[in-house]
């Protein structure tokens, strides 16, 4: 990790969970890698559920098996209406055990997930990590030069932008993006309880979204709360017993006595999607390639295919003796993300327009269809098995 051969196949510019997985997979692939990022420690203690091939891709980059045992798995996904209107869609619950799993993926602390991948990372010989930030990013014809803020210079044939909705790499791509703010706040926080969560994941939906309570290890999950930003506010500036109570409210005392864990945190809710995933050697990543609402939880698991697909396709390029970052290969890349990120994006988008539509056909169109999602076998292992991932993903690969 300390000798830093140049020019490099790839450089990543990022150091969240799908910037560190795409430069491990690259570097296990045999590109040599440069990943540009400061080592901090994760700041917050957010969760992220892990589903289906997630879970596969990280096995096969060896870092599930450093994070597994802080990690609780997700059995049962229980959608309740709590909205209180006249027209109410019936409660639906998804099992694994239906589709032939043990479980649907698992929920784990961002920061735990980390620790893992920043291990492995140090682990691998081609790939170099620089502990900086990259401050110009030039776009050549046969490479990318990349200036960090301590002076250091470097150049790759490519460069994977996983920095973030602000993305530097984006904007020195000249890649556009189309941004839409949904007028909606989540409040983010973990929590004690005194009932067991039998791993049984339940949304709450409401009137101004979904409020998600999600098992961690032990008798402990994590919740997101999606509301409006006002309500979002006033709740992060309550106490510890407020937030309790409400807490304990909103999830009709399901898991008994809830107690707050230290650590709130809002974030305002938008939907963003480039008009491209690469261009000018550069590919896009995690949430510089997308940005979603916690819902269904998506966000993470669409940044993690992002570094699987570019790592597969660069690998196989490099394997042909084709340039990683040349037009034809782009293209490949922007082929195997477009279709997985609009989908999924128009899902959502549809899910939580339908949750907040005061219209009482809309009302009627979302209880009926989950009325039929809940009712027909076949309709419900098939939006199980669409929702851990595409099916037209592992038909492909």
């Amino acid at each position: 990790m300390n000798d830093v051969p140049a020019p490099f196949d790839v450089a990543v510019i990022g150091g969240g969970p799908a910037g560190v997985a795409a430069a491990i997979a690259l570097a296990q692939g045999g590109a040599n890698t440069a990943l540009i990022a400061r080592r901090a420690p994760y700041a917050d203690n957010r969760t992220t559920a892990l589903l289906g091939d997630t879970v596969d891709f990280l096995q096969r980059l060896e870092v599930w098996s450093r994070c597994q045992d802080q990690a609780a798995p997700l059995q049962t996904m229980r959608l309740v209406d709590d909205t209180g209107r006249l027209i109410r869609a019936p409660e639906v619950r998804f099992s694994s055990l239906e589709i032939g799993l043990d479980q649907f993926g698992y929920n784990i602390q961002n920061r735990a997930l980390m620790v893992a991948l920043e291990e492995r990372a140090a682990e691998l010989p081609n790939l170099a990590r620089f502990d900086d930030e990259a401050d110009a990013i030039g776009p050549q014809e046969a490479a990318v030069t990349v200036r960090t803020r301590g002076g250091t210079s470097l150049s790759a044939r490519l460069v994977v932008g996983a920095d973030g909705r602000q993305s530097p790499s984006r904007k020195a791509a000249d890649i556009t993006v189309r941004r839409r703010d949904l007028g909606q706040a989540a409040l983010t926080f973990n929590i004690g309880h005194s009932r067991p969560h039998r791993n049984i994941s339940t949304e709450f939906h409401t009137p101004h979204g979904p409020c998600v309570f999600v098992p961690l290890p032990g008798e402990r999950c994590s919740v997101v709360w999606v509301t409006s930003p006002k309500e979002a506010e006033r709740l992060l500036g309550i106490s510890d017993d407020e937030l309790s109570a409400a807490a304990e409210a909103q999830s009709h005392s399901i898991l008994g006595r809830v107690r707050v864990e230290p650590g709130r945190h809002v974030f305002p809710l938008a939907i963003e999607q480039p008009e491209k995933f690469a261009q000018h050697r550069v590919a896009l990543v995690g949430e510089a390639a997308h940005v979603l609402p916690p819902i269904g939880a998506q966000g993470l698991n669409m940044g993690l295919r992002d570094a699987a697909d570019i790592a597969e396709i660069a690998g196989q390029a490099m394997s042909l003796g084709e340039d990683p970052g040349s037009p034809q290969v782009l293209a490949r890349y922007q082929s195997a993300r477009r279709a997985d990120v609009a989908s999924r994006i128009f899902a959502i988008d549809v899910a939580n327009r339908s949750l907040l539509s005061d219209f009482l056909p809309v009302q009627s169109l979302r209880a009926a269809g989950l009325h039929l999602i809940g009712s027909i076998g076949p309709l419900r292992r098939l939006a199980m098995r669409e929702g851990l991932a595409p099916s037209w993903r592992s038909r492909a690969s």
